[in-house]
């Protein structure tokens, strides 16, 4: 089963959430740790909202928070609700497919029991468990902890350096300064 990007980047910004915990970020914020596009993760923070994972305040003092604390979270419930289409064959989806075996069908038995499978040990999981590393994961991000130090360097500024250092320096003209 392959998840999509949708599910990803909910799932980063969840996780984004619970380590600038118990302060607000905004999606700007989010958007440039966690190297995502800003307009697409404005979709994301929509509809985690709807779905009340998250709280979305407005103004000059608003922000994103995890709606409820972080251990309370679970992948599977995140995966459901931002999967639109859990059908990994076509015969699952809710209008079927035509399909001859489909009165006999153990394919569709076993691949209905992976599915349950894998959600069960999402299930297993929450928010919380994913950032139990939050020094490393915040040293990553360039965050701040909750004592105020900031971590190392942002993997964007990882990036901008190696691209700096990849990229041969042009030879400079020099002025002439005329007296």
């Amino acid at each position: 089963m392959r998840l999509t990007v949708q599910t990803d980047y909910a799932l980063r910004l969840l996780m984004y959430l619970a380590l600038n915990e118990p302060a607000s970020a905004t999606i700007g914020q989010a958007a440039s740790s966690l190297l995502v596009s800003r307009n697409h993760l404005m979709k994301i923070v929509h509809r985690l909202g709807l779905g009340g994972f998250i709280h979305t305040l407005r103004g000059k003092s608003g922000g994103l928070r995890l709606a409820r604390p972080s251990g309370d979270i679970r992948l599977g419930d995140v995966v459901r609700y931002t999967e639109s289409d859990m059908a990994l064959v076509p015969c699952f989806a809710p209008e079927g497919a035509a399909c001859a075996l489909l009165p006999q069908c153990v394919l569709r038995q076993a691949l209905n029991g992976a599915l349950a499978a894998f959600l069960q040990v999402l299930d297993r999981y929450s928010v919380a468990d994913l950032t139990s590393n939050a020094a490393g994961l915040r040293a990553l991000l360039a965050m701040e902890a909750p004592g105020g130090t900031t971590g190392g360097k942002t993997a964007r500024l990882r990036a901008v350096e190696q691209k700096a250092k990849a990229v041969p320096v042009q030879k400079r003209t020099q002025r002439v300064r005329r007296t």
